[in-house]
């Protein structure tokens, strides 16, 4: 029986990139593509990044109960068929879930034995420059992500590990250490993280 791990993170911490870098490294791991309602961007393939389909559709599955986790993000709604990480996992395959904390906690529900990981930006003004460096949404949206990147990251404790994606390779070597079962010094109630997390959740008046 293969390993469910769910990773999340507010948009511009830069989990796209790390998750690459992890898949590279570890060839056996398998990303679940999820359904999603929104719009392909530029480069996206369907089937690769994403499933793309309407929100009727999505309805309709939903109604089906064929999602393991579902959730409305912003404006779209994201959700993982449930059908496809079963019998990935029942093949031995590893499987990596990117979604949103809400949907985690969906799936820590439903299966227990997930490993779930938060990543956190290094300060706010990271996450920032991260968003506007995209260059894929505009600035009335950058300011709304930037609005809900608090709330997404005041749910980091939920999580059984959180990498501070501060140094890219120390990132990705911390996030290998958890797919290796050697995380144990990233546990999200780690002392160290109160400052960082202080500092993260702290909205300015």
């Amino acid at each position: 029986m293969g390993k469910l791990f769910v990773i999340s993170a507010p948009s511009g911490a830069g989990k796209t990139s790390l998750v690459q870098s992890l898949l590279a490294a570890r060839p056996g791991l398998i990303v679940s593509v999820s359904h999603t309602t929104r719009k392909p961007r530029a480069h996206e393939v369907e089937g690769r990044e994403y499933h793309f389909v309407t929100q009727a559709k999505f309805q309709q599955l939903v109604e089906q109960n064929a999602f393991l986790e579902h959730a409305q993000v912003f404006d779209n709604f994201y959700g993982t068929g449930a059908q496809q990480v079963q019998d990935k996992l029942a093949s031995g395959k590893d499987v990596l879930l990117e979604i949103d904390w809400q949907g985690a906690r969906q799936v820590r529900r439903a299966m227990p034995g997930s490993v779930s990981i938060f990543i956190l930006p290094p300060s706010r003004m990271a996450l920032e420059q991260r968003l506007r460096e995209r260059r894929t949404d505009d600035p009335a949206t950058i300011a709304r992500r930037l609005a809900d990147a608090a709330a997404d990251m005041s749910h980091y404790h939920e999580f059984d590990y959180v990498v501070v994606n501060d140094r890219f390779e120390t990132a990705v070597r911390d996030l290998l250490a958890i797919i290796d079962g050697h995380g144990r010094a990233l546990r999200s109630q780690r002392p160290e993280l109160a400052h960082l997390t202080q500092s993260l959740l702290h909205r300015s008046p």
